[in-house]
């Protein structure tokens, strides 16, 4: 009987940070490599090294493009990894202009800390720079939807569909025979722009996601919802602002909003979207047509609809601008990018809205929205907040509780081992009882650096 090692580095106990190494005799094989957000000691663990040597590591596989899933990239590179690293067309597209912009907004955090004298680090310095994302970007190597890659002596992989973001997959890597399955971010069952996810029909050693583990998600109008905001604002002469993720969040209200005005449902009120990830993704989208549901010229008729903002001087005319008008700036979460601008000048005003647009982890400043924060701290400074917060929970791209069981049904056989992951504590607990109660299998709950290992 053969043994692997599975160890969970991130997304164990908490949603940010995505990295299992399976260890094999032969191989070590990391699927995904995120950074940690969130809360300090959370972000605090990216400048730890690893509890395994980095350049002993053989692949990197990736299941989509998002930060939590590649942000630490850079990081391990410096650390000295040097092999491939796998992934869609999409997913490399997308953590390529994620990382470059992670790189820039880290240089640029750590010259203001450093000019305002804010840190205690002497100097503060980014946990990677522009230099670093480009030393890793050769790493990169595209791989196809459903097709088998052999990656050594009976270890293969394939990436298959599962919605959620452009390009974005579940992994099934085959070891000795035996299926181990990643789910990676599962999208959902009715989305606007994305394909329902697929369904693996085996699964011997299963990792399933939770972040919505023990929710569901509300079947919210969101045309209706985002129309009230809109017209409100237009009656207020105020601001909607939108803290967007740049990859298919932004894309998805585009979408909505260029409905609406289709629609004559709004007036032609100005819409920006003020995110320079956000642009390159748009081009992605243009020219990944097979990911996703819009046709050619849909997609154009959608984009000419929004402003792009291409520069910091175009963010500086818009908030010098007094006309209502809806801006999607990055980021998601709140803790950096564009909408901190817009923030620092508008949070105090009671006729913005701040319309929160996804899951908002623990410690951030979205989170500090949400439950009801009457200051912000941006910059090193605090900023009141007089602003009407609203969310939209039915945006999400993530599986709900309902969504993740679903997920599953299709798994013909009983799996020997299953790890429940990406999820706080509770909701992955929840999700933990709720597939014992409907399939009978047992799950558990891996912690942080856990080393589990895996008789094949």
């Amino acid at each position: 009987m053969k043994t692997i090692n599975v160890h969970f580095l991130g997304a164990a106990g908490t949603v940010t940070g995505s990295k299992y190494l399976v260890e094999t005799s032969k191989k070590k094989i990391l699927i995904d490599c995120g950074l940690f957000q969130g809360v300090k000691n959370l972000r605090q663990l990216n400048w730890d090294y690893l509890p395994i040597e980095a350049s002993t590591i053989d692949i990197v596989i990736l299941t989509h493009g998002h930060m939590d899933h590649t942000g630490f990239l850079p990081r391990l590179m410096k650390m000295g990894y040097r092999e491939p690293v796998y992934g869609t067309g999409p997913t490399l597209e997308i953590a390529e202009v994620i990382l470059r912009d992670s790189a820039k907004i880290q240089e640029e955090r750590a010259e203001q800390v450093n000019q305002e004298g804010y840190s205690r680090h002497k100097p503060a310095e980014p946990l990677y720079d522009t230099e670093d994302v480009e030393k890793t970007l050769p790493l990169f190597r595209h791989q196809p939807l459903d097709k088998w890659m052999n990656l050594g002596e009976n270890i293969r992989y394939r990436h298959r569909y599962n919605g959620h973001i452009l390009g974005s997959t579940f992994i099934e890597l085959e070891i000795e025979g035996k299926l181990l399955v990643f789910s990676g971010d599962i999208g959902r069952n009715e989305d606007p722009l994305l394909y329902p996810p697929q369904k693996p029909e085996k699964a011997d050693i299963l990792f399933i996601e939770s972040t919505y583990g023990n929710r569901t998600h509300l079947h919210e109008d969101i045309m209706e919802r985002l129309k009230t905001h809109i017209l409100e604002t237009i009656e207020h002469n105020g601001i909607l602002l939108i803290p967007s993720f740049a990859v298919e969040r932004s894309q998805l209200l585009m979408y909505f909003l260029w409905q609406l005005k289709k629609d004559q449902l709004i007036p032609d009120i100005p819409v920006y979207l003020d995110s320079p990830m956000g642009a390159n993704v748009l081009k992605i989208l243009h020219h990944s047509s097979k990911w996703h549901k819009l046709n050619p010229a849909d997609c154009e008729a959608m984009c000419k609809n929004i402003k792009v903002t291409s520069s910091y001087k175009d963010t500086l005319d818009i908030l010098r601008d007094s006309q209502p008008k809806v801006v999607i700036a990055g980021s998601g979460m709140v803790n950096g990018g564009r909408i901190l601008n817009y923030l620092a000048q508008y949070s105090y005003k009671e006729s913005t809205t701040i319309l929160l647009a996804g899951y908002q982890a623990e410690g951030t400043n979205g989170r500090h929205l949400m439950e009801g924060t009457e200051e912000l701290k941006i910059y090193g400074k605090y900023y009141r907040v007089k602003a009407k917060v609203d969310a939209l929970h039915g945006l999400s791209a993530h599986a709900d509780q309902n969504e993740l069981l679903d997920w599953l049904n299709e798994i013909q056989n009983t799996p020997q081992k299953i790890f429940i992951t990406h999820g706080e504590p509770h909701p992955a607990d929840a999700l933990r009882v709720k597939i014992k109660d409907t399939y009978g299998w047992d799950a558990e709950v891996p912690k942080l650096y856990d080393i589990i290992p895996l008789e094949l």
